[in-house]
């Protein structure tokens, strides 16, 4: 009878758990955690790249998943206004669409990124699907610019660290995370994606915003004005990886000096005074 109600129970709880199992498969992996810029030593080839060690106040805006026709050359136009330089991460479909305002991208003196052809999870696929992302897409960079990209940021931020290997190793690609995300993309308004970007960003920052997001292009503005007015200064990603330097080791704390032992006062003799200690 134990056995009867045990099977029973659990037999029941199946339902309750499939509405899970459906969330948990269809949700937006999580990004790779960002890494302050003070905590990435360099010990070894570098896989991939959250924020830098610069020296000055420099970073790194980029732009993910356009080019957007309705809001990519609005972005140019503020860009261009203030003479800053950026970094877009387009997506080969995007880009095949709207070859124009890729163009004016790179004519206007922005970095251009590989972010995949379709904005897969690049993490759960096989070499041979991943290969075809990437390719693609510089392939349609390269046929309608005449450039192939040199980094690229992988769609969530999600890509296995054999993966991040091989698409160096490959591909020639450095892998871009980011250390700021406003979390542009659930649009909480202009005004709080600025606050959040002024506010989070420090030097070697690399941030994260999408220009295919009427509200963020709205907040750019007030992010490039409060930026500026902190004294930071704009460069792309490529030129903010150049700015890099080894972190300095912290010196190991010396060993506690044994305890001096007290020598005993010499006595004095006025017939043989004491003899200097040679050095």
């Amino acid at each position: 009878m134990i056995r009867s109600f045990l099977a029973l129970a659990a037999l029941s709880a199946i339902p309750a758990l499939l509405p899970l199992a459906a969330e948990a498969q269809y949700a937006t992996p999580t990004p790779t955690a960002p890494m302050e810029a003070s905590s990435v030593p360099h010990t070894g080839p570098r896989l991939s790249y959250n924020a830098l060690h610069v020296d000055g106040p420099y970073i790194a805006l980029t732009f993910d998943d356009g080019p957007g026709k309705a809001t990519t050359p609005r972005l140019l136009d503020l860009l261009a206004k203030r003479n800053i330089k950026v970094t877009f991460f387009v997506l080969g479909e995007n880009a095949k669409d709207n070859p124009e305002i890729l163009k004016r991208e790179l004519a206007e003196g922005h970095e251009i990124g590989n972010h995949s052809w379709n904005h897969p999870n690049l993490s759960i696929k096989t070499d041979d699907a991943v290969r075809s992302q990437l390719l693609q897409t510089q392939d349609t960079v390269f046929q309608i610019t005449g450039i192939k990209p040199k980094i690229m940021r992988p769609p969530y931020g999600a890509l296995t660290e054999r993966q991040k290997k091989w698409v160096t190793e490959q591909f020639g690609l450095k892998v871009i995370i980011w250390s700021v995300d406003p979390l542009d993309w659930k649009k909480p308004g202009s005004a709080v994606v600025a606050h959040r970007v002024v506010e989070e960003t420090r030097p070697g920052s690399i941030i994260l915003i999408h220009d295919i997001h009427a509200s963020t292009v709205d907040a750019v503005p007030e992010i490039l004005d409060g930026l500026l007015a902190k004294g930071f200064k704009f460069v792309t990603v490529s030129e903010l990886i150049a700015m890099d330097h080894p972190v300095a080791k912290p010196s190991p704390s010396p060993a506690a000096a044994p305890a001096a032992t007290a020598t005993p006062a010499p006595v004095a003799s006025v017939a043989h005074p004491a003899k200097k200690k040679a050095n």
